[in-house]
């Protein structure tokens, strides 16, 4: 049967045996150690199994908190002070402040002709005065009527009955 040695070497590489044997390794430099490998093989696997479940519990717990970080900062871009909801009402609002200026804007400039002819027509500054404050011409008689009320129900005459 073949000796075992470290994974990768052999004692002319200046490896060691695993079996718990003595073993001596020359450098480069010329310079030579002795080495006896461990034959507590039972420890040194239960150290290796005891950290690979902390290195495993270790990664259980980060993923989870990559998870609950992860939902949270989704949550935070649908719900959030800037998120999406907040967006989407923003871009509503931007729409009905734009129809409104559009609307606006049409007023003002009916209001600048109606400014405009009230400047330079004189038939147009009659008609405003006659319109606002009465005024009417020698002989002309104006008749004001009542404001227009809505349509008011007509009650249908009582029917009679035949017996």
């Amino acid at each position: 049967m073949e000796d075992q040695y470290e994974l990768g070497s052999r004692p002319e590489q200046g490896g060691f045996p695993l079996d718990g044997t003595h073993c001596d390794i020359s450098t480069c430099n010329g310079m030579s150690r002795s080495i006896t490998a461990r034959s507590d093989g039972g420890r040194s696997s239960a150290i290796v199994r005891l950290y690979g479940r902390a290195h495993a519990g270790w990664r259980r717990i980060a993923t989870g908190a990559a998870a609950v970080l992860a939902i949270a900062m989704g949550y935070h871009v649908i719900f959030g002070q800037n998120g999406l909801t907040v967006y989407q009402q923003k871009r509503q609002d931007a729409r009905t402040l734009d129809s409104q200026l559009h609307d606006l804007q049409r007023e003002n400039e009916l209001l600048k002709g109606h400014v405009d002819r009230l400047q330079n027509d004189p038939n147009a500054i009659e008609h405003q005065a006659r319109e606002e404050l009465h005024y009417t011409r020698p002989g002309e008689v104006i008749y004001t009527m009542p404001a227009t009320t809505p349509a008011s129900t007509v009650s249908a005459p009582a029917s009679t009955s035949k017996q």
